[in-house]
Order: structure tokens, then sequence, then C-alpha cells
């Protein structure tokens, strides 16, 4: 993601005149522009999706009992979710004028300071030239703070170890790295390298939106204003509640639930390898989280609301009242 985005930003103009004609000839003029920037936007994407499939696997196998590594952990998530809203942004297409405009205007939820916070995130009182610099300027830098802070992710990760799901002394049964972990990895990666190339080369478009392909226009409003898909979830909570300020709570705390895990955790055992009923829970948890990010895809009408509304519910009621409970059965 780094090396496209540097090789990227060498032809980008973080103009609102010129954003969208330059991402145009990124694509068509300079060469295999077209594979960085695909390679780029659909690298984002599966970014999340390994991120998603780890935040599970730690959850299954309780590695937020590591209290260091978890946290470290939530912070390089909400890092990495602000890089993503702020690429977004940069090719200056209706969606991503309309999805800035939705975003950013949710600080003036807060009391006192919302107006405030909104015209200085703008730079200005309106979305302009100010707003894209800054926001291209961010998402250039961001990168390398999360780099440095996944060192420290794993700096903690070190100092207990991962490999350990039993939560029980595994010193006399432990592997060397190579070539057990080497193959596993390697495996990994190609299966990752094989659906990016897949997605980069014969379905760009796949994950994004048609109406990015227009340019910005403050003055017509898409049918329906939507964010990338590993937003979704968040996304449809926000909307299942009418109240303003509550549904920016309820999107915050979408996120922020994560670090209440540590704090609930009641069994005996780390993992829920031997607690049928929390993998029960965990699997549940999972279809909400589906279910949510199909919503979030979904205009604001009949039935959607009401789906949105009951699995928003869910979603808190199974991380704070569900889990804790089944992990006392």
């Amino acid at each position: 993601q780094i090396i496209t985005g540097i090789f990227l930003a060498m032809h980008y103009t973080p103009h609102i005149s010129l954003a969208f004609s330059s991402v145009a000839h990124i694509c068509r003029d300079v060469q295999y522009g077209w594979l960085l920037r695909n390679l780029h936007a659909n690298g984002a994407s599966m970014f999340f999706f390994c991120i998603y499939l780890h935040i599970g696997r730690g959850l299954y196998y309780g590695s937020y009992t590591l209290k260091k590594t978890w946290y470290t952990g939530i912070m390089l998530l909400l890092m990495l979710m602000a890089t993503a809203f702020l690429g977004y942004v940069l090719p200056w297409g209706q969606m991503s004028f309309w999805g800035a405009t939705v975003i950013t205007n949710l600080s003036s939820a807060f009391p006192y300071i919302g107006p405030t916070l909104v015209h200085w995130t703008w730079g200005g009182f309106a979305i302009d030239n100010a707003t894209l610099t800054r926001f291209f300027t961010l998402h250039f830098a961001l990168p390398f703070v999360l780099a440095g802070a996944s060192a420290t992710h794993l700096l903690f990760l070190h100092e207990t170890g991962s490999n350990n799901p039993l939560g029980i002394s595994s010193s006399t049964d432990k592997i060397r790295f190579h070539p057990y972990y080497t193959f596993k990895d390697l495996f990994g990666i190609i299966i990752f390298i094989t659906i990016l190339t897949t997605l980069a080369l014969l379905s760009p478009d796949l994950l994004g939106d048609p109406e990015n392909y227009n340019p910005a226009n403050p003055l017509i409003t898409p049918p329906h204003i939507k964010p990338e898909w590993y937003f979704l979830f968040a996304y449809a909570i926000l909307r299942s509640i009418p109240n303003k300020i509550g549904g920016v709570l309820a999107l915050l705390s979408s996120i922020l639930i994560l670090t209440t895990i540590p704090l609930l955790h009641t069994a005996k055992q780390q993992a829920m390898t031997f607690r049928p009923l929390s993998q029960l829970t965990f699997w549940f948890i999972i279809i909400n989280i589906l279910i949510l990010t199909w919503i979030g895809a979904q205009p604001v009408e009949h039935p959607y609301i009401i789906i949105g509304q009951t699995t928003s519910i869910a979603y808190f009621s199974l991380f704070l009242l569900v889990l804790p409970i089944m992990g006392l059965a």
C-alpha cells in the first residue's frame, strides 16, 4: 500500500478542479498507472479483510487477555479506518465528496464545540481545496505512523507470544519457526496475492461504487450515500438511530466496544475451543455483522430500517451481555 501510494502521489493533484481528472490521467496516461490504482484501491479492501479475520481470530482464541497487545491493536484499527476514509475522499468523485460531507458533519452533533470542529476539519466553511489538501497530506503521512505503531504492537506481542490458544504452559510442545510457520505464512501470502491480483486485473470495480466515476458535484446529491464495504456495519448502526448525537455515539461505540472485551472476560479458559456456548455466540456475532454490512448498503426504507435497528441492538447485546454470560456457563 505504501509503495503504490508513493507512486500514485507523484501524479495526483490535490485540487478540487484537478483531482478527478488527475486520477483519470493516472489510469489512462501513466505507464501501468491503472495497475497501481487498482492494486491500491483493492489492496485497501484486502487489508481490511485480513484485519477483520485477525480480530475475529483474536476474539475466538482469547488473545484479548494480552491487554497491551489488544489495546495497541485497537489503536491501529482506528488509525487504519481514518487512513482509509481519507483515501476514499481523494478521487473526488460523487461518492467521495458526499461521503466526506456526511462523515465530517457528524462532529457537528457534539454540543458547543461541534460546528467549530467541522469548520476546523474543512479548513473553511465548506468542503473545498483546504479540505482536500489536508486529507491528502494526512492520508500520505498516516501509513508511516501506522508502520511505527505496528512495530509497537509486535513488540508487545513478542513479550508474551501468541501461539498458545489453550492458555496453558506450552514450553514442552514448542516447534521451530522454520519450516512449519514459514510454509504456513507463505501459503497465506500466496492466497492473499492471488485474490488481490484477480481483483485488480479482472474485476477492479467489483467493490467500488459506480457513482464515484462521476466528478464531485455539490449541487447533485446521490440517491443513496454509502461508504466502502468495510465501514458498512458501522454505518448501518449510525443510520439505525434517528437522533444525530445518539447515532454518532453508537458509531463510535461499535468500534470502541472492542476495548470492553478484556474487562468482560468471565470464562476460566482463555480460548473458546472447549466452550460450545461461547462458540455459538461468536458465530452469532459474525452473522450479525454480515447482516449489518448488508443493511448498510441498502436504502433507508422499510423493511431495512427495522432490520438495521434490530441487528444494532443485537450487536451491542451480544458483546456486552451474551458473551460474558456464556463465559460463565
